[in-house]
């Protein structure tokens, strides 16, 4: 089957916006507060697209192995999430999964230092 020029620009041109958006609403973290908490404390991390329609799950990682934490709270711009007891004590990245498909595991550049229980605050 021949595709003719003309027919198919104004495909490509349908097709480009969309990606151009999904590019544009992939999650943004910025920063975290507090920088360091243990097990059971709940952080916020603050940025852009971070609802619930483009975040799925969020996970502390070393870049070797990731854990789930829990959110407790979700919008646009705030995660409030809870480390959990199962997560090793270090400083760890964020990593989002997000909606979409196909879903993509995206490690934000944003890093909580998880203390040993018992230390004393970093931040």
């Amino acid at each position: 089957m021949r595709i003719y020029p003309l027919l198919l620009a104004p495909l490509l041109a349908l097709a480009a916006p969309g990606h151009l958006l999904a590019q544009s609403t992939l999650p943004q973290m910025e920063r975290v507060e507090p920088a360091s908490g243990k097990s059971g404390d709940v952080l916020t991390v603050a940025g852009a697209n971070l609802d619930q329609n483009t975040v799925a799950a969020l996970y502390l990682t070393d870049g070797t192995s990731d854990v789930k934490v829990e959110i407790t709270a979700q919008t646009a711009t705030e995660i409030k999430f809870k480390i959990p007891a199962t997560v090793k004590s270090g400083r760890l990245a964020l990593m989002v999964l997000t909606k979409g498909n196909p879903p993509k595991l995206i490690e934000e550049p944003v890093k909580v230092v998880v203390e040993a229980p018992g230390s004393t605050p970093t931040s």
